[in-house]
């Protein structure tokens, strides 16, 4: 273990210990979350999510940052992102009960916000988690290959976040068997499908906590793709 990885570790530890130690501070996330919940959606996931990335570059590379690699920029896009995240959740976990109703399964909603544990809850919420993964998961990743391709394309430079994204230029140069063989066919059904399915089993407060601690291995799995 290089100094680098002593220092990321004290890094991590001193912003993340406090919500463990005190319930004054925990009180407050939670409030704010509740009160907040784009804003907290904004910072959980640009944290995180690039929390992740450091760490598929520490993995693929050897290094948390290099030239180019801007961090910044990507804690921003992935703030964007993570908002969007959090309205897909919210669409779906409501959307998805409500047509399994219309197509026949009588109070799929009420099993879903129940706090029993039952089979009928576990398929409510996979069937939650497929439909959200096959529908907006791959327009997601593919958006968020397209930014981390401008943002590598323009330097790290934060002026990438107002520069406009040549789309055809990087849409046509993309690895589009890596992002169909590996980031969609393994990954969504493999990893996020279970994954979410876990995290809209859980009660409300627990899903931003699950959804962000995944937005960390989100961000290790799309820069060990990136690289691939």
């Amino acid at each position: 273990m290089k100094k680098q990885d002593f220092l990321f570790i004290i890094l991590v530890v001193v912003v993340f210990l406090p919500f463990f130690l005190s319930d004054a501070v925990y009180d407050w996330y939670k409030s704010f979350n509740a009160a907040h919940g784009m804003v907290m959606s904004f910072l959980k996931f640009a944290i995180l999510s690039s929390l992740g990335e450091v760490l598929g570059l520490r993995i693929s590379a050897g290094v948390y940052n290099r030239k180019g690699f801007g961090i910044i920029p990507r804690m921003v896009v992935w703030g964007i992102l993570g908002m969007g995240i959090n309205a897909a959740m919210i669409i779906f976990s409501k959307g998805v009960p409500q047509f399994i109703e219309y197509m026949g399964m009588a109070n799929a909603a009420a099993t879903f916000t129940s706090e029993a544990m039952s089979l009928d809850k576990v398929l409510v919420a996979l069937a939650i988690s497929v439909t959200m993964n096959t529908i907006f998961a791959p327009v997601f990743m593919t958006f968020h290959k397209i930014t981390d391709t401008h943002i590598l394309m323009c330097g790290g430079s934060i002026k990438s976040l107002i520069t406009p994204i040549p789309m055809t230029k990087i849409i046509t140069g993309l690895n589009w068997n890596v992002q169909w063989n590996f980031v969609f066919k393994k990954t969504i059904p493999f990893f996020w499908y279970p994954a979410h399915t876990i995290t809209f089993m859980l009660p409300p407060d627990m899903r931003v906590l699950f959804a962000a601690l995944l937005g960390i291995v989100l961000g290790v799995l799309l820069a060990v793709a990136a690289r691939k």
